[in-house]
């Protein structure tokens, strides 16, 4: 699933680097968030920053986000669409097979009638429970 979003102030921020932020937009993609970032430099030049961040775990189990950043500046744009924009219809071209996306349910439709009757066997090893069941103890 892809979310866009669309994250434009009326008063400008800096960040920590002091660079002003001018425009963002975050597109979260399955597992990744993508971060476009406008930002200026002390000389009021526009350029852009992508950051690609995914959510790790530690082996403690306390999470993190791994980040990759890339600056990409006015004068390679063009070039740098350009390329992207090939490289892409390249893919769609050589490999033209549909994207599954990671966080996408399964239409239950696609269910096939050997998995139909396996969740109908599967259903008799649980118990039937109540909220009535679940709750006060004696009260």
């Amino acid at each position: 699933m892809i979310d866009e979003g669309n994250v434009k102030s009326d008063q400008y921020g800096a960040d920590v680097a002091g660079r002003e932020e001018i425009h963002s937009k975050v597109v979260r993609a399955g597992k990744r968030t993508y971060f476009f970032d406008v930002k200026a430099t002390r000389r009021n030049d526009y350029y852009l920053t992508i950051t690609e961040s995914k959510k790790r775990f530690n082996r403690d189990g306390k999470f993190f986000y791994e980040k990759h950043k890339l600056f990409l500046y006015k004068e390679d744009f063009d070039k740098f669409a350009d390329s992207l924009n090939e490289i892409i219809a390249f893919i769609r071209e050589a490999n033209p097979q549909p994207i599954e996306l990671e966080d996408s349910p399964m239409p239950e439709n696609k269910v096939k009638a050997d998995d139909s009757k396996e969740l109908v066997k599967d259903e008799k090893d649980f118990t039937n429970v109540e909220f009535e069941d679940l709750g006060e103890d004696g009260a």
